[in-house]
């Protein structure tokens, strides 16, 4: 069930963190317009009803787009630094080639198909998919793990707040559920 603005606000409060003021729908545009994706469903909801900080692994959506660039770009980044540096490679990407430029550019080419991740908390990220119900996921390079099957379910399992959730079946994330 998709992410209400009654739950996100419930949700909001109960956090043990300041909440700031929910994202306009301007700011949310601007930001998926500069970095090329789009929210989706329950993080455009959560974010619309205040903005988590206070701690530095809260994205500071208004902040630096320097900064939100990085943090944005950290999850391909990370499968990249495992494709040249820990032999990493999926046999969906064919043979891989003998030189690790190659390597790369066929990696590259390869995740530019996969869905962005988007900063939750710290290395905890939503997919882009114009989806609700979807998994949080905590990515660091190529390890892969489902913190919450739902963005709700996150919240309850990192931080306590909210109901539990009868566990569900994960909705799947392009290429980033292959790697759970």
């Amino acid at each position: 069930m998709p992410l209400t603005q009654a739950v996100a606000h419930q949700l909001l409060r109960a956090l043990p963190s300041p909440v700031g003021p929910g994202l306009t729908g301007d700011e949310l545009r601007a930001l998926e317009t500069r970095f090329g994706f789009r929210f989706n469903p329950d993080h455009r909801a959560l974010l619309t009803a205040g903005v988590p900080g206070g701690d530095r692994r809260w994205p500071d959506w208004r902040g630096s787009p320097a900064l939100l660039g990085e943090i944005l770009s950290a999850p391909i980044e990370g499968v990249l630094f495992d494709v040249e540096e820990n032999d990493f490679w999926l046999t969906s990407w064919g043979i891989k080639p003998a030189t690790p430029d190659k390597a790369i550019g066929v990696a590259r080419r390869a995740l530019a198909q996969a869905p962005v991740l988007v900063p939750v908390y710290g290395h905890r990220y939503a997919p882009a998919l114009d989806t609700a119900d979807l998994p949080v996921l905590s990515v660091m390079q190529t390890d892969v793990v489902a913190y919450g099957d739902t963005l709700a379910d996150y919240l309850h399992q990192e931080f306590g707040v909210g109901d539990a959730s009868p566990r569900t079946t994960l909705k799947r994330v392009p290429f980033w559920s292959d790697l759970l």
